[in-house]
């Protein structure tokens, strides 16, 4: 078995690859490939909890699934898919069990296939970091997708937007539709959100959009007067993003898949 463990060990303690192979017992382009895989992930030092076992998953999680008969799924593409605008974890397992089966070969069933690419998540680090405090801030807009409701009477589709408010430390939710993204359901949307948080955040942080900052200049925002005073009587402040500072604004990504 390859010493996984060993080879990095050495490789971090400034050890030329052509030593760490005779000491190891293992080729040079084995030890090339260990020492290359763990440079592209950023591995800079070993911690107890990495066990031989943990860094081979970790390094080479393709073997796992090929040891087993299953076709392996390209983690990184899966990660970037995700990024895109109403790409989901269900569409992007349909794709692989097609391409798969394609191939002749075995896929992962969906539960799998999600419980593999959240470790992969997890132990790539590809999840947002959140450097937020329990209850500090609440991110709140309208989402980029919109929904329809058939209307009864006209026979025809109304338009429904989305309006999302989210605990960024704890990445909790609220989400409801409106028929508009006036004044009136923008308040209301975060009247229902504390409702259903039961509490108010200290602070609130919005897009720079029209229904609640009225004109928006460079770092310095006017407020709606009608959300200025909701903030006023819940006791919380709102604190718009900059214009063209993506950073500033709600980083949650909501994603609606229309039927």
């Amino acid at each position: 078995m390859i010493q996984y463990r060993k080879i990095l060990e050495l490789h971090f303690n400034a050890i030329s690859q052509r030593t760490i192979s005779t000491s190891v017992g293992s080729s040079r382009n084995t030890v090339s490939d260990v020492v290359k895989r763990a440079k592209n992930l950023g591995l800079e030092r070993l911690t107890d909890t990495m066990t031989n076992q943990w860094l081979e998953e970790l390094l080479f999680p393709e073997k796992q699934a090929i040891e087993k008969g299953y076709s392996p799924p390209d983690w990184e593409k899966v990660h970037k898919e995700l990024q895109k605008k109403n790409v989901t974890l269900k569409l992007l397992h349909t794709e692989y069990s097609q391409k798969t089966r394609d191939g002749k070969k075995i896929p992962y069933a969906y539960r799998t296939f999600a419980e593999n690419y959240g470790k992969y998540a997890k132990k790539h680090k590809a999840t947002m970091p959140i450097r937020r405090k329990p209850g500090e801030v609440l991110e709140v807009d309208w989402a980029g997708s919109t929904l329809f409701i058939n209307d009864r009477e006209s026979g025809g589709k109304l338009t429904v937007y989305i309006f999302v408010a989210t605990l960024p430390y704890s990445q909790y939710s609220y989400v409801e539709g409106f028929l508009d993204m006036k004044s009136a359901s923008w308040l209301t949307g975060h009247i229902h959100a504390f409702e259903y948080f039961g509490g108010v955040p200290e602070s609130l942080v919005p897009d720079n959009l029209k229904t609640g900052v009225t004109k928006a200049l460079r770092g310095e925002p006017i407020l709606n007067e009608a959300y200025r005073e909701l903030a006023d009587y819940y006791q919380t402040v709102i604190v718009p993003g900059r214009v063209r500072s993506p950073k500033d604004y709600p980083q949650t990504q909501i994603i609606f898949k229309k039927p």
